[in-house]
């Protein structure tokens, strides 16, 4: 009986102290929520973190429960931006951020697909294989390490760039930890040769299901005409080909000549002092070589004459790439061209192309247009699907309404609607510490002004109807754009139909 009575008082206490965590946890989100302070208190007030009886943060904390915080923060768009340089080079973004007890770290490689070569892939291949193994940790002990931790690694690539990401806590127990391992991931990775031929394998299976699919078929085919041999053209997923010559020793030249410091932007966000920022990224520079950074890529000339491109797919929808050249980020008319684009295919049910050729016609579900600034000249393109005995109809629409929008411009309605929505979202592209980061990484890779946070509402709001209409004119030619389609052609579709058409 006795032994009984204390298993009954043990599980009373372990799940009193279970409530009583439980409560505290609600209470830090009932505290931190928007308009529940002291008197006095700002908005923006410390967060209190939970203790147990040792008097340590709980664990239980994790990064999960801290983004749902985050989001119940408010955060203003006038995010203050420190910047240095290293001493081999590279540059650092740093904003602090002590509302909520984490921090977030982007390194900013120029290191993308457009670094390719000859051999596409390697660059995304060396990326993904960051976490694979560093220093003396397997990719086993990588994850488990962050994981147990409660932090997050991520690497990702792009046709100009590549990151390596760290979102942890902020307290140095935590941080420090992290951090030791996420210098290794970025300076020392051992590229084994299990995981190479593991993602190896999947890019080759992802090349296979592109095959299998007339989106990527066609956005293929738009990147290799459109930039011809420059560097943009080189698929980022590589080739069956070049993924069988990528070895250990190619990810490791790329690795030598593009994960270095003077070719390194180092993004820092969180709840530590300037102190603290300088020490993280003097550690990556510290374990990084200077090396030399990426030269230029050089101009992008635009298109004389239209082009056209046919691939044959069987399928009922034909999918369609209509585009040429756009513009480089940092490029003074970016403001013109964004709220332009919000009018002309980029604000969804209420754009010009949506309305004429969805709306008015139905002649595809969705219909939208896009520009991609990049260090070179990044494309313009619209992109719709239509059934394929209608995509003459759908491509003559296309150009009525581009030329139209180009030669004479929005209405005054058109132009207050798309800086109400620009405006409107802008508030939530900064609201976590998570999005203003990959802000810090676009800031410093692109070399925009520190400034570009805070001034971009205003610069939306000065934008004119006459400033749209002269940036269209200078970026977007009608009557010179690559058109790139694939499905089946009309006279097919016409046959599959048989002598009942609907």
């Amino acid at each position: 009986m006795p032994n009984i009575m204390s298993e009954d008082s043990r599980i009373s206490r372990k799940t009193l102290s279970m409530i009583i965590l439980v409560v505290c946890i609600f209470i830090v989100l009932l505290y931190n929520l928007p308009g529940s302070r002291k008197p006095g208190e700002t908005e923006s007030g410390p967060l209190v973190v939970p203790e147990n009886t040792t008097g340590q943060a709980v664990n239980h904390l994790d990064l999960e429960s801290i983004e749902q915080i985050e989001k119940a923060t408010k955060k203003s768009h006038k995010v203050r931006i420190e910047s240095w340089n290293t001493p081999k080079g590279a540059r650092v973004l740093y904003v602090q951020a002590a509302e909520i007890p984490m921090l977030d770290v982007r390194v900013v490689f120029d290191a993308g697909a457009a670094r390719d070569g000859s051999l596409p892939g390697v660059a995304k291949l060396t990326n993904a294989m960051l976490t694979e193994g560093a220093g003396v940790a397997d990719v086993d002990e990588i994850a488990r390490h962050f994981e147990g931790l409660g932090a997050d690694i991520s690497t990702e690539s792009y046709r100009d760039m590549a990151l390596v990401s760290l979102r942890t806590l902020s307290d140095p127990q935590y941080r420090d930890e992290a951090l030791s391992l996420f210098y290794d991931v970025v300076a020392q990775p051992t590229f084994p040769d299990n995981s190479l031929n593991r993602l190896r394998s999947k890019m080759q299976l992802s090349l296979q299901h592109e095959q299998q699919s007339p989106g990527a078929l066609a956005q293929k085919a738009f990147f290799e005409n459109l930039y011809g041999g420059a560097p943009y053209s080189s698929p980022p997923n590589g080739t069956e080909l070049s993924l069988e010559a990528i070895n250990e020793g190619a990810l490791e030249d790329f690795h030598k000549k593009y994960y270095v410091a003077s070719n390194m932007v180092v993004a820092i966000i969180g709840a530590i002092d300037r102190t603290d920022a300088e020490l993280i990224a003097s550690q990556l520079d510290k374990q990084l070589p200077a090396g030399q950074p990426a030269p230029p890529l050089g101009r992008i000339e635009a298109l004389s004459a239209p082009a056209d491109q046919h691939i044959h797919f069987p399928s009922s929808q034909t999918h369609i790439m209509v585009g040429g050249v756009g513009i480089k980020r940092g490029d003074p008319d970016w403001y013109a061209i964004s709220v332009g684009n919000e009018i002309l295919g980029g604000g969804g049910f209420s754009s010009r192309l949506n309305q004429v050729i969805r709306q008015d016609k139905g002649l595809a579900y969705s219909v939208y247009s896009h520009f991609t600034p990049m260090a070179a000249e990044g494309p313009f393109f619209v992109n719709l699907q239509t059934r394929a005995d209608q995509t003459k109809e759908a491509l003559k629409l296309l150009d009525t309404t581009l030329s139209d929008f180009v030669n004479n411009g929005p209405t005054d309605a058109e132009l207050a609607d798309a800086k109400r929505n620009l405006l409107g979202s802008f508030p939530l592209q900064t609201a976590s510490n998570s999005n203003i980061a990959q802000y810090l990484g676009m800031i410093g890779f692109y070399n925009l002004p520190l400034s570009y946070l805070e001034k971009y509402p205003a610069a939306i709001e000065k934008v004119t109807k006459d400033d749209i209409k002269k940036a269209f004119q200078r970026v977007v030619h009608p009557n010179a754009l690559l058109t790139i389609t694939a499905g089946q052609a009309d006279a097919e579709q016409d046959d599959s139909l048989g002598d009942g058409k609907p």
